[in-house]
């Protein structure tokens, strides 16, 4: 009796120190202990930096979109800092809200000293990957694909008298880096890399923050998937009314708003759409100098399109319901026309029905997705 019991004890215990090493675990910390009381007295960051890496399902290509999530974590917290801006009231966030698609809400948006800028803000959060989009068929930043990296269209708003102030990049990044948890975060970011200057540093921060943000859990995807990626079949968690919509979106949408496995690129990046006869911004025209694109503008993707209004380049439609109505009657026969929206060289509106207006604009309110925009990687890390 006495031999059962030593070896049931022996069996209890080598259970229990088994239990207990399942349930260590080792966390693998981004900063010395003493680094991180530094940058926990300004910053709500986590001590495991967070894992800005996106995981594609296979709809919407099926493979993962690389982030160096030290350099993200630090164009995070520069993407909230005031700083930035010459007024030290302005940061990309007043521009680039993440719960609005990483929009403003503002036809045109608001900069230092009360000045107005002279487009719509671009959605930042419409794309199931920005990274794999910009990467992809030419495309390129602003209304007028003027620029082809996140750090140019950085510097450039930075510089801009109205967005920004015109600021002098480096002495921004030197100057932030006077901050203690500046310093170990910048540290952190470019362990290696000493050739690059400050301003380098600060820029490929801000791209590698802006370059993680994806969104590809809308109802739409959610069915898309469950349906191996054919959109022309009924989805079940649609309602009648949208997946109607769906059927005309397909039909008349797709084509220059592709939402499939090749969601990156339709291969028409930038497009007139018929807004006026005479254009007073040229668009992309002014850059090229070239009058096959006057009035020409970037094709936006429109994921999270429900939260992104106003809509186009000048912000003139407030809803969905007047942009679904310009489609349908208010197409202007401009000679630089998309051809998919001309029938035998004349523009074609949609002529729809109320029902199908209506319908349209359901669709198009599936493919909100406010899980990924309001993750805590995306939000503002200062203290406040």
């Amino acid at each position: 009796m006495k031999t059962k019991l030593l070896l049931f004890a022996a069996v209890v215990a080598i259970s229990l120190t088994s239990c207990l090493k399942d349930e260590a675990v080792t966390v693998t910390r981004a900063y010395e202990l003493d680094d991180y009381e530094t940058i926990k007295a300004h910053l709500n960051l986590p001590i495991q930096v967070d894992d800005y890496v996106l995981r594609l399902p296979a709809t919407v290509g099926g493979f993962e979109v690389f982030a160096d999530n030290k350099q993200a974590t630090l164009g995070r917290v520069l993407f909230y800092d005031k700083r930035l801006s010459s007024t030290k009231e302005v940061n990309c966030a007043s521009c680039h809200k993440p719960e609005l698609a990483f929009t403003d809400g503002e036809q045109f948006s608001l900069g230092v000293a009360t000045e107005r800028t002279s487009r719509n803000t671009l959605a930042l959060g419409s794309f199931p990957s920005f990274n794999a989009y910009y990467g992809f068929g030419g495309t390129r930043m602003f209304w007028d694909n003027r620029v082809a990296t996140v750090m140019e269209q950085s510097a450039e708003t930075m510089k801009n008298p109205v967005e920004m102030g015109n600021v002098d990049l480096a002495d921004v990044a030197d100057k932030l880096l006077q901050e203690e948890y500046y310093k170990i975060l910048f540290k952190n970011a470019f362990p290696h890399q000493t050739y690059l200057s400050n301003e380098e540093k600060m820029l490929m921060a801000l791209q590698a923050f802006v370059s993680s943000i994806g969104c590809f859990n809308t109802k739409y995807d959610q069915e898309l998937i469950k349906n191996n990626g054919n959109a022309k079949v009924e989805f079940a968690k649609f309602t009648a009314q949208e997946n109607r919509g769906k059927e005309l979106y397909n039909t008349n949408c797709a084509s220059c708003h592709n939402l499939g496995a090749v969601a990156f690129s339709t291969g028409i990046v930038a497009a007139n759409n018929g807004l006026d006869i005479n254009y007073q911004d040229t668009g992309v025209g002014a850059i090229s100098n070239m009058p096959s694109e006057i009035g020409v503008f970037k094709t936006p993707m429109l994921r999270n399109i429900e939260l992104t209004g106003p809509y186009m380049h000048d912000g003139r439609f407030a809803t969905l319901e007047q942009v679904v109505e310009h489609y349908s009657t208010g197409i202007k026969n401009h000679p630089n026309l998309h051809e998919n929206l001309k029938e035998n060289g004349v523009a074609k509106p949609l002529n729809l029905n109320e029902s199908d207006k209506q319908a349209l604009v359901a669709f198009l309110r599936t493919l909100t997705d406010k899980e990924s925009l309001l993750a805590s990687r995306y939000s503002d890390p200062f203290k406040h």
